[in-house]
């Protein structure tokens, strides 16, 4: 029975597979005398602006591991997807690469349509920044988002500007300190935090309880718990609540909550069909 064989240099396989698959004319250089498909070595040196002698020895797994600056550069030489460049830094230096925050305030139909399925489930898509950006039926009649103009689609300002929204938590401070440690680890991980600081200063030029909140420097995940709201119509409900990544978009989250229990299904569903009425 033949067994597989082990490949140490995972690196410098995946750089070679990578640039055998590249056509050299693309990029401006002769076919001739070429007895391997793809790029030559020094080849994808010239483009990443190193010595072919030391692009060599990565390939080879000599010389050490590479800079971030440097796989920066032989990603751009391989024309590396975002996903494939986040691969190369993993394998050379054990960690992804720097996050630049590219936000956007849409999402795909597919992704709607599967908000959609969820019919009574109110889920919702926030960006990092807390500005919701899609969401169902259910969590239009849940949260009231149906009448809101975009500004007053971020869940931070409508937890400290809105007397509603503030009305409705059975523990305003304890959210509250949840949403901004959240929304602080959020930021950062997906290289936002230049992005926010407009809002950040807006947010403690309005409200001093968030600008203290803010100074305690707190993080936390979104992770899954459970949500209790004293809605004006239905009164209270309790919802499970789990968030997950959007893969793909890291400046996109999508949070899903489901009745806790058959009396909170049944208020669900009864604001969902009260709203369809109008």
């Amino acid at each position: 029975m033949n067994m597989p064989v082990t490949n140490n240099n995972t690196l410098g396989t995946y750089l070679k597979d990578r640039r055998s698959k590249l056509d050299p004319a693309a990029f401006g250089f002769s076919l001739t005398r070429r007895r391997t498909p793809g790029l030559r070595r020094e080849e994808v040196a010239q483009r990443a602006n190193v010595s072919p002698t030391w692009y060599t020895w990565l390939e080879q797994d000599r010389g050490g591991a590479p800079s971030a600056g440097v796989l920066d550069r032989i990603a751009g030489a391989l024309m590396l997807t975002d996903v494939e460049r986040e691969h190369i830094f993993l394998l050379a230096l054990g960690r992804p690469p720097e996050v630049h925050y590219q936000g956007s305030e849409s999402i795909s139909p597919r992704l709607q349509r599967v908000l959609d399925a969820l019919e009574f489930s109110p889920a919702l898509v926030r960006t990092c920044t807390w500005d919701v950006v899609a969401w169902n039926r259910a969590a239009s009649a849940v949260f009231d988002y149906g009448g809101l103009v975009p500004g007053q689609l971020n869940i931070l300002r409508r937890i400290f500007c809105d007397p509603l929204t503030r009305a409705a938590q059975l523990d305003w401070e304890g959210v509250a300190r949840f949403v901004v440690a959240v929304f602080r680890a959020d930021a950062t991980r997906a290289g936002a935090t230049k992005n926010i600081e407009t809002l950040v200063h807006e947010l403690c030029r309005e409200s001093p309880e968030f600008n203290a909140m803010w100074r305690d420097n707190d993080v936390r995940i979104h992770g899954e718990g459970i949500k209790s709201l004293k809605h004006p119509l239905a009164g209270l409900i309790a919802m499970e609540y789990s968030s997950f990544v959007v893969d793909g978009r890291p400046d996109l989250s999508m949070v899903i909550y489901n009745p806790a229990t058959p009396t909170d299904f049944d208020r669900v569903r009864t604001l969902i069909e009260s709203c369809a009425v109008f």
